[in-house]
């Protein structure tokens, strides 16, 4: 078991899981839990759902202010680490300077800023401080125009939409979500969010921003009087790559989540590890792999042993009245066959099925879930048993 002291960097709901766990496990040496951010650490996913409609931060809240107290986990806020020393175990931050004797980069990712003329004109939705400054603008008949037709761009046009904004999503892709469902799925959210009444371009992208609205590579201009910047995220490595750790695409772990040093993990957003399933090195933006991945380490950390990570991805994103989840990971080449209205599997090369699409289908969701955590080959006819 590892002695500690351990100090996790990022307040995320990862680096949380990953302080609680320990606990939960039996570490009982010094814990700091390290945020950026005011106040306590909350759920992010909500941002862009239920808080924008009842901004009731309270219901963000991950734990209370008690638990911290009570698990002996000493939390900073508003504080920023500023370098690692991995020769002598040691942190810097503006708060001074701390100890390690294992270190956790829950560091997360922030909003991708692309070259556009004018991008300081818009609003952006990853910290509760973006979605009150958002929250804020939503009213009256403002214009919205949304940059990126991605979960978190659709998630506030459905809900613009709810309260009668104008809205229209531009995505450079020629559809939506492409880098995480199929073409099946994304045509359904289109229908979905043009009957909802927004306006929806695709393959487009956006050229300039002015006071008047957005400008498009083709030539159109749509006007707006607030802009959303959906486009994406990176990964938050310049830390680690300032401390000589292995990066691509995030900061780069073996199959135990380590980092290139043994006294470094890295989680969720930040860690890009190698999946067992496909074999390749992935990073997912989720907070079920966050959290999967916190509880690994925290095994790992209090001697636990754990076998290679391997827990099955999954993701949801809620958008109007259409909950669409995701069991597994397909990769963008993967044959997708539409087995129902809201149902699509996907296959690889050699037919196995690597993903399901779903949506308002949860038995559909869990049962493929529990069948592709079983790590045995689906083939076609298997899978079709799932609808069964």
């Amino acid at each position: 078991m590892e002695s500690g002291p351990i100090v996790i960097v990022g307040a995320g709901q990862g680096g949380l899981q990953v302080a609680a766990s320990l606990r939960q496990a039996g570490y009982e040496g010094e814990l700091t839990l390290i945020g950026n951010e005011p106040g306590l650490p909350y759920q992010r996913p909500p941002l862009s759902k239920a808080y924008m409609q009842d901004g009731n931060p309270g219901a963000l809240k991950l734990r209370a202010a008690e638990f911290y107290d009570k698990q002996q986990i000493r939390y900073l806020p508003e504080t920023s680490v500023t370098a690692i020393d991995r020769d002598d175990g040691r942190i810097a931050t503006t708060s001074g300077e701390l100890d390690f004797g294992h270190l956790i980069l829950a560091t997360g990712a922030s909003n991708l800023r692309p070259p556009i003329p004018g991008l300081d004109r818009t609003l952006d939705l990853r910290t509760l401080a973006d979605a009150d400054k958002l929250r804020e603008r939503a009213t009256g008949d403002r214009r919205f125009a949304v940059i990126g037709g991605g979960f978190i761009g659709l998630e506030f046009a459905a809900v613009a939409s709810k309260f009668g904004l104008d809205v229209v999503v531009a995505e450079a892709a020629p559809r939506l979500m492409a880098r995480a469902v199929s073409p099946q799925m994304s045509e359904l959210f289109l229908k979905k969010h043009r009957d909802l009444g927004s306006t929806v371009l695709l393959g487009d992208p956006v050229s300039a921003i002015d006071d008047r609205g957005i400008a498009l590579v083709g030539g159109t201009h749509l006007e707006a009087d607030e802009i959303l910047l959906a486009a994406g995220v990176r990964p938050n490595t310049v830390l680690a790559e300032a401390a000589g750790l292995d990066c691509a695409n995030g900061v780069t772990v073996d199959a135990q989540l380590l980092t290139s040093d043994p006294r470094i993990s890295a989680l969720g957003d930040c860690a890009c590890f190698p999946d067992s399933r496909s074999g390749l090195r992935i990073r997912l933006e989720s907070v079920q792999a966050a959290t999967d991945h916190a509880r690994h380490i925290a095994a790992r950390l209090t001697g636990k042993q754990p076998d290679p990570y391997n827990a099955l991805p999954w993701f949801w994103s809620d958008q109007a009245d259409y909950k669409l989840q995701i069991a597994g990971l397909a990769q963008p080449d993967d044959r997708a066959e539409a087995v129902d209205e809201h149902v699509v599997f996907r296959f690889d090369a050699e037919d196995r099925l690597t993903a399901v699409e779903t949506v308002n289908n949860a038995r559909v969701h869990m049962r493929t879930r529990k069948l592709l955590a079983g790590g045995e080959t689906v083939g076609p006819d298997t899978a079709r048993d799932l609808l069964s």
